[in-house]
């Protein structure tokens, strides 16, 4: 048990490997939401996917945390398209990552456009400031992708768009709760755990 935002969680860490079937099934019968936690690197393996249709047999809303993108070999995209493709979620990115590998430092928030570093010896002092000159141009480029995404699953963003072109803060927060909870919709958010980089705005999301 643990708080965060003055929020209260009881936290089951599910087994990842396939000889706990039985017990994963069992915890997301109580669960109120979950984590899927992907790694960088290797992606969706055959036990996501197992997992994946437990939490669509309970009908268990997610968010999805692709993690280890300090380590070699990271790329949050095409963990994405895996998701899209192996899993069947309706998925987009709300964070673009600010260097990866080594060079990790933390994520550019889509919604606020915000930067957010972690910093200190163990990730956990947070800054915020502008978005890097260099990745403005990505983070445009996801937010839309992210808006369209949303477009196809609800009615009031896709109008929205497409007569004013632009969506607010406001309506995209709504929008992603909304969707999340219906479960037609999976925020993916980015970092490393083990570095403490992303783990502070995932567990805002958990609480919004």
């Amino acid at each position: 048990h643990t708080k965060w935002n003055n929020f209260g969680f009881n936290l089951i860490d599910t087994p990842g490997h396939v000889d706990f079937t039985i017990e994963v099934e069992r915890a997301l019968k109580v669960l109120d939401g979950a984590v899927m936690v992907l790694c960088g690197v290797s992606g969706v393996q055959s036990q996501s996917i197992t997992v994946d249709r437990q939490m669509k047999r309970y009908d268990v809303p997610r968010l999805t945390f692709i993690n280890k993108l300090d380590r070699r070999g990271a790329n949050p995209w095409r963990i994405i398209e895996q998701i899209r493709n192996k899993l069947r979620n309706n998925c987009a990115a709300t964070q673009i990552p600010i260097g990866l590998e080594d060079d990790h430092e933390g994520v550019v928030d889509l919604i606020s456009r915000e930067a957010v570093y972690f910093e200190g010896a163990h990730g956990h002092i947070q800054r915020t400031a502008e978005c890097p000159p260099e990745l403005v141009d990505q983070m445009e480029s996801k937010r839309i992708e992210l808006i369209e995404k949303l477009a196809d699953v609800d009615d009031y963003i896709g109008d929205k768009y497409l007569e004013e072109g632009r969506i607010s803060e406001k309506d995209l927060y709504e929008a992603i709760w909304k969707t999340t909870v219906a479960r037609t919709f999976t925020p993916v958010l980015l970092g490393s755990a083990l570095k403490n980089k992303g783990v502070q705005p995932l567990l805002d999301g958990v609480c919004a």
